[in-house]
């Protein structure tokens, strides 16, 4: 007699349309920056696609609108995350709370730090750095 036990889907608690506050602060010079609008996950062949768009002002400056999207898919219990091209971005584990992934693009580093408090709300934190960035990105999503 055969027992398969069935893994947990990690993408499934991000299916959906999420509400998304991103602050964005520039450590050079002191900039800071806000995008606000929806992002939604929807299933695609390959796992999930991510889609959102709003509106990103900064400090002292007319604000314009901003879309970015990613490929999203599970392996195992870990998520891989793709830029829309399909070249790698990052790897993490959602079952990890505070779980951090790096993403190299010569010269830069970008680190991310993971919150979840599902099912609710979620959070990326993000510091970029390199010779000629040097910024954090809260991002917080809600529905």
């Amino acid at each position: 007699m055969s027992h398969s036990t069935q893994r947990p889907d990690p993408l499934a608690p991000f299916v959906g349309e999420w509400s998304i506050r991103r602050d964005i602060f520039d450590l050079d010079s002191n900039w800071t920056g806000r995008f606000e609008g929806r992002g939604v996950f929807e299933p695609s062949t390959a796992g999930l696609a991510y889609a959102e768009e709003g509106e990103l002002r900064f400090a002292g400056l007319p604000g314009f609108k901003a879309t970015r999207g990613y490929h999203w898919r599970a392996d195992g219990r870990h998520i891989i995350v793709e830029f829309e091209d399909g070249r790698f971005f990052h790897r993490f584990d959602p079952a990890t709370d505070g779980t951090e992934a790096t993403h190299f693009c010569d010269p830069d580093t970008y680190d991310v730090r993971y919150v979840f408090e599902f099912p609710n709300t979620w959070r990326s934190e993000w510091r970029v750095e390199g010779p000629r960035k040097d910024y954090r990105m809260v991002t917080n999503y809600a529905r």
